[in-house]
């Protein structure tokens, strides 16, 4: 598959913003060429400075844990980023298509609705499994992205791996895997899958088990053409110095989020029991990430309830195949503790 003849006409011909950084990657003790304050900055660290455009120092740290190369890296200012330049360079405005697959993360259909892209929607089967069929009959010659959020947000579940594969194999347009909470599933990360599958893109982020949401760093990991795609439409210096310095302290510190994972998984593991012991929870579904989908008595009276008791969940009962239910992330064990509380002493 060529990647190349997937991007929009004018992608093709764009030429990128050259940075200073860009023009001159070695080291000297005088820069004067791109306008910066010479005499500092008014902080501890010195923010004077343009930061790396491309992140390398960071890439290389990130590939030594998840065994990808640089070149097939992406840093985006959250996934939000990636998944806005993946439309912006390959879908053509008013004229090509997506296809999502809800219920699903909302940012997919917000991002084409910016960039005037058609979105095709095909629900999950009611077991949250892909519709094969609906999506083989929605594919045109039109159809550049198709999404897949695995584990699925708001749903919790791992999508069907070989479903998955069968996508990536007959489909002409790129897959985007939303792997975001990958950390807390037993299902393998795509990852070992990036030299197979040319059309294969992967979304992962900081925000959850690196509990660096404040960060906004979000990794996309593909084919070098399509990483190469990404890196000529991106802002310049999309991620910000103190950004990279921060991340590269966190990952020093792999240990301690190991151990946060275990332990986020153990407590979901409880709190799924502890809720079915309530008679306002109808329903939990089994869960891959760090929070659960629980169908309740009256999902809007029990989500205001909840919020008088000062504590907030996520109301996800007007959405596609969740209707009655909530979006309950997993706290702390004190945490979780207040919540089953509050529920057991709600009354309709």
């Amino acid at each position: 598959m060529d990647i190349n003849s997937l991007q929009r006409e004018n992608i093709k011909n764009l030429r990128p913003y050259s940075t200073a950084r860009d023009e001159y990657k070695g080291q000297a003790s005088v820069y004067l060429d791109a306008n910066e304050n010479s005499f500092g900055s008014p902080l501890p660290a010195d923010y004077n400075r343009y930061p790396d455009p491309l992140q390398l120092d960071l890439k290389d740290a990130i590939s030594k844990i998840k065994g990808v190369p640089i070149e097939n890296t992406f840093l985006g200012n959250g996934s939000d980023e990636a998944i806005d330049l993946l439309y912006r360079a390959f879908c053509e405005p008013a004229k090509d298509n997506v296809i999502i697959l809800p219920p699903t993360y909302g940012m997919y259909e917000v991002s084409a609705n910016i960039n005037n892209v058609e979105v095709r929607i095909i629900n999950l089967l009611p077991n949250y499994q892909l519709d094969l069929d609906g999506i083989a009959e929605a594919i045109d010659a039109n159809t550049k992205l198709i999404f897949i959020c695995s584990p699925n947000n708001p749903t919790g579940n791992s999508i069907i791996r070989t479903d998955i594969e069968t996508i990536l194999t007959n489909f002409k347009g790129l897959v985007v895997i939303d792997e975001a909470y990958i950390n807390f599933a037993k299902q393998r990360s795509f990852i070992k899958e990036l030299t197979e599958y040319p059309n294969l893109v992967i979304l992962q982020t900081f925000s959850k088990a690196w509990g660096l949401a404040a960060l906004r760093l979000g990794m996309a990991f593909a084919g070098r053409p399509t990483i190469d795609i990404l890196n000529k439409v991106k802002p310049p210096y999309n991620i910000n110095q103190a950004t990279q310095d921060l991340a590269l302290a966190a990952l020093q510190n792999i240990n301690q989020v190991n151990e946060w994972i275990k332990l986020t998984v153990e407590e979901r593991d409880k709190l799924s029991t502890d809720l079915l012991t309530i008679p306002v929870v109808k329903k939990v579904y089994p869960s891959d990430a760090n929070f659960i989908l629980a169908e309740v008595t009256d999902a809007t009276g029990i989500y205001d309830f909840l919020v008088n008791q000062g504590i907030i969940v996520r109301d996800r009962s007007k959405v596609t195949l969740c209707e009655g239910c909530l979006r309950i992330s997993i706290g702390t064990p004190a945490e979780n503790q207040t919540l089953l509380i509050a529920l057991k002493n709600y009354q309709a």
